[in-house]
């Protein structure tokens, strides 16, 4: 594969858009698979060879349900089921809705059947990059959750992992030397600053030294210069940036509705912006 370099004048399309996440890692592609692998293997802390995407929501081409989740549901080699999303704009239920997911990946495996226990059942991961907000209180960018007993500092050693990646903790990250960053920090720069034309420098230097991130950006090079394929996708985000509109627009107007109905009652401004979140100023002009 020749190198591969951005130039400032790349102008290249969001890697963090989800449904531009999905385009890049599940193509029929050495590069994409190769990518795919190589991704998880450095947020998982363990090599793994993907050996099958599984089509759980609307393939790559298809234009309908976008507002589905764009995630990629895949099985290694090895036997590992493995869930890999990006969230432009996670919801605050996220860290709960990780779990939820990762336990039907985990107990979704069928060990029915003569000769089988539960010995054969195969690690489970669910993989969340959260592009824009922060979920937990500390500055680590990246966190490994499994059943733990804290009080005694005892892990279950189970085979379900939850792995998430706060892209909006890398500041100080991104400022260290190339040679400093481990693989997990590499992928999370490129995701976080690609598009960021003052950062392609790092971004190159980062190519440069990890095989799978040069892989990831052969393909995206090759989507943002084809104007068909970058046209959908951006159609694709703008749909699902219309449908989440629609959704907030209706639930702030039934706030305004409650909000007005207790204002009707008679009761205090304070107690209704206590109960709705709306400010007194939004109260007293319902």
């Amino acid at each position: 594969m020749a190198p591969i370099r951005f130039d400032e004048t790349d102008d290249l399309i969001d890697i963090c858009l989800d449904n531009v996440f999905k385009a890049v890692f599940t193509r029929n592609t050495p590069a994409s698979q190769g990518a795919l692998s190589r991704l998880i293997s450095a947020l998982i802390g363990r090599e793994i060879s993907v050996a099958a995407i599984s089509a759980n929501e609307p393939p790559v081409d298809s234009l309908r349900d976008r507002q589905i989740r764009f995630d990629i549901a895949c099985r290694a080699k090895d036997g590992e089921f493995i869930n890999v999303e990006m969230s432009l704009n996670p919801d605050p239920f996220e860290p709960v809705r990780l779990e939820f997911h990762a336990g039907k990946l985990f107990t979704g495996q069928d060990i029915r059947g003569t000769g089988k226990s539960y010995d054969d059942l195969k690690y489970a991961y669910q993989i969340a990059i959260l592009a824009k907000e922060r979920f937990f209180a500390d500055e680590s960018a990246f966190h490994t959750f499994e059943y733990y007993d804290p009080a005694h500092r005892v892990s279950l050693n189970g085979r379900s992992r939850i792995t998430t990646v706060e892209l909006s903790k890398l500041d100080r990250v991104v400022e260290k030397p190339i040679r400093d960053m481990d693989a997990q920090e590499h992928w999370a720069i490129f995701f976080r600053y690609l598009t960021d034309k003052a950062k392609r420098g790092k971004i190159n230097e980062i190519i440069a030294c990890e095989e799978g991130i040069a892989m990831a950006s052969e393909v995206l090079m090759t989507i943002s210069k084809d104007e068909v394929e970058r046209a959908r996708l951006v159609s694709e985000y703008k749909y699902q940036l219309d449908t989440q509109s629609k959704l907030v627009h209706a639930k702030r107007e039934g706030i305004k509705e409650v909000a007005r109905n207790f204002k009707t009652l008679g009761a205090p401004i304070e107690q209704i912006a206590q109960a709705t979140g709306l400010t007194p100023e939004e109260i007293a002009a319902l």
